[in-house]
């Protein structure tokens, strides 16, 4: 069996975030959703968890970071293509996320760039093609 990440981040407005993860690609699976959470899946290997700031403290006493204001988690995702890559940060940016929020990266072979959701939680979208790799 492959093995499988879920990705739990604790939100404040669950309605709005799973808008904004299903604009950025992400499907819902009701199967695991309720008003306390929600399941966002982006492939058989990859899952969001969305969960209230209720149902966050219910697995640990730690306070919940506010991402807006400290680093917590880089999440790089690959994606297909630059154009996959813009296309997210532009759906996320459009669905309430900030584009950018930490500066792009053109290297070349490697393309990044970055995408806050509502909560402040950064993804970096990024595309590879390594036969542009530098050698050596």
């Amino acid at each position: 069996m492959a093995k499988q990440i879920f990705v739990n981040l604790p939100v404040r407005d669950l309605p709005k975030s799973k808008a904004f993860y299903e604009a950025i690609g992400f499907t819902n699976n009701p199967q695991f959703t309720d008003d306390t959470a929600a399941c966002m899946v982006l492939s058989d290997t990859i899952y969001v968890m969305l969960l209230t700031h209720a149902k966050w403290g219910s697995f640990t006493k730690k306070p919940i970071t506010n991402a807006h204001e400290a680093s917590e988690v880089s999440l790089a995702l690959i994606c297909d293509s630059r154009a996959d890559v813009d296309a997210m940060v532009k759906a996320g940016a459009a669905h309430g996320g900030k584009a950018d929020a930490n500066p792009p990266q053109d290297l070349g072979f490697m393309y990044q760039r970055s995408i806050e959701d509502l909560d402040g939680h950064n993804w970096e979208p990024f595309f590879m093609d390594m036969s542009r790799m530098p050698q050596g």
